[in-house]
């Protein structure tokens, strides 16, 4: 089994460094497709599949804040980046500081990505006590790792000077609160975990999604861009599910799963990760693009891979078109200039 995740993995990397590459190649003449797009721009902002479309308006903030961005840098992955910051800043969202707690009550484990056409490619999983995790998957894109977890990662911050963030809202503890309500049972409790949360391990061992109350967290929030050079860019920020174990990674800060960025275009998942990730969904979605496929059927059968019972959305932007699809609610915004 190890064996054929390495290889998926590995097909996935190739993948990613031969788009990096022809990317990179493209982009050295005047005549390629990449220069044909000096003026215009696409950005899609998501909140995640399942969240309540009342938060529309902090997509919106957050894609406004990424035409600002391209305003400074013109570069689409600053442009994506500060995007998820504005959302991770919220408060509403499974993200930086709106981020889950997990099932003790007091851990929030966090995974970011980025990745461009540029070739940079960043990300954390499992980090503990830091603000704006993207920006940390930001600044592994600079090292020679691609992803940083755990204590490593955060040893990684602080040698950097990221900031950290560690106050626990009441919002996140009433979430908890709710998500240990409906968790309640009559199995063994877990060791070390709230009496509250006894039935998860029969929740758990099933095959489909765990039976979670309305707008539960499994969802990530995430921005794909292309610049007005051409260049495509993703980045995504989850304070993971709830509920799940400590150390639980899902398909946020997987490449290729949650998120890929090629020449033909960029894409970012949200949902439930244990599911994505059995689709490679990113990538295939991706594929599928980069085949001329219409960008809204690529979607909609990303989507259609996957039990209705499974919360799961897509966006995604390509050389000529933008767009979004989900099985559930997903606050989104959308802002093109052609």
């Amino acid at each position: 089994m190890l064996s054929i995740f390495c290889l998926l993995h590995n097909v996935v990397i190739g993948y990613a460094i031969l788009d990096a590459y022809m990317a990179r190649r493209n982009s050295n003449g005047d005549k390629n497709q990449m220069s044909l797009t000096q003026q215009g721009y696409a950005i899609v902002v998501h909140g995640g599949a399942g969240s309540p479309r009342d938060y529309d308006d902090g997509c919106e903030r957050a894609a406004e804040r990424a035409v600002e961005e391209l305003g400074i840098s013109a570069d689409a992955l600053e442009a994506a980046i500060a995007a998820v910051t504005v959302m991770e800043d919220d408060g509403r969202f499974n993200a930086g500081i709106g981020s889950v707690l997990c099932l003790d009550g007091a851990t929030v484990e966090m995974d970011a990505s980025v990745m461009d056409t540029k070739g940079r490619l960043g990300a954390i999983a499992c980090v503990q006590g830091v603000k704006n995790p993207v920006l940390l998957a930001r600044a592994v894109a600079e090292t020679p790792h691609w992803l940083l977890v755990g204590e490593g990662a955060a040893r990684f911050a602080a040698a950097i000077g990221h900031p950290q963030w560690t106050e626990i809202s009441q919002r996140q503890r009433d979430a908890h609160a709710k998500v240990l309500k409906e968790l309640s049972g009559s199995m063994p409790a877990m060791p070390g975990i709230d009496q509250r949360a006894k039935a998860f391990l029969r929740f758990w061992n099933y095959q489909k999604p765990l039976e979670l109350p309305e707008n539960a967290a499994c969802d990530t929030v995430g921005a794909v861009v292309r610049g007005p050079d051409g260049h495509f860019a993703v980045a995504l920020s989850t304070g993971g599910s709830a509920p799940s174990l400590l150390g639980r990674v899902g398909d946020t800060p997987v490449i290729g799963s949650g998120f890929y960025a090629g020449s033909a275009g960029a894409v970012a998942a949200t949902g439930i990760g244990e599911q994505i990730v059995r689709h490679l969904l990113a990538r295939t979605v991706y594929g599928w693009i980069d085949d001329g496929m219409p960008l809204q059927q690529a979607l909609e059968r990303g989507i259609g891979l996957f039990d209705p019972a499974v919360p799961v959305g897509l966006i995604a932007v390509s050389r000529t078109e933008a767009g979004s699809f989900s099985n559930r609610d997903m606050p989104q915004a959308r802002i093109v200039k052609e």
